[in-house]
């Protein structure tokens, strides 16, 4: 979505139905187009994305739009999180890529996060549980070897679990980077 158009990531929220909210603000055809190329990639994932567009939304509305950071310790983790951005160090600007792999079941992640950093020089960056037994792993690396490790991952997690995701984002934007989770 960020690639997309100039808009602002405003917050994450997880929900207690595993999906996670993205609140963007921008102008409004910016914010129509990024959430149009935010369909189109969870379309591809099969995900199911719904999505609502307020325009010129009302200072009190704000107020329950927009929630304080929240950390559930059942999940031991924030639901609710707010971007921190920072400026890019020099080395930071090379290309890189960030991988995800999402199972349901604790020992199907290990178990592929394990196999995927044997067959790439790539870096886990965190993990985030999200609840029911969901769990995703995040690597970081060159674009190849996380393309590597994660097919590689991907590979290790049947019969463990149930393999929910796994993906690739080259050269990830600010946006996706301030919401990375901090290990």
């Amino acid at each position: 979505m960020d690639k997309t158009a100039t808009i602002q990531v405003v917050q994450l929220e997880l929900n207690d139905f595993l999906g996670v909210v993205i609140k963007i603000a921008g102008e409004l055809d910016a914010v129509q187009s990024a959430i149009e190329a935010g369909h189109a990639v969870a379309d591809q994932m099969h995900g199911l994305p719904v999505s609502n567009t307020i325009s010129r939304a009302d200072d009190e509305a704000w107020k329950a739009i927009e929630s304080p950071v929240e950390f559930n310790p059942l999940i031991q983790q924030h639901v609710v999180i707010v971007p921190t951005y920072k400026e890019p160090a020099v080395s930071d600007a090379a290309s890189f890529a960030l991988g995800f792999i999402e199972t349901q079941g604790f020992t199907a992640v290990f178990e592929a996060i394990d196999n995927a950093c044997k067959a790439a020089n790539v870096e886990v960056i965190g993990k985030e549980k999200l609840g029911g037994g969901y769990v995703t792993v995040i690597i970081k690396g060159d674009v190849a070897a996380v393309k590597a490790a994660i097919d590689a991952g991907q590979a290790k997690v049947e019969g463990l679990g149930k393999l929910i995701a796994a993906h690739v984002i080259a050269r990830p934007s600010d946006s996706v980077l301030a919401l990375l989770p901090k290990i």
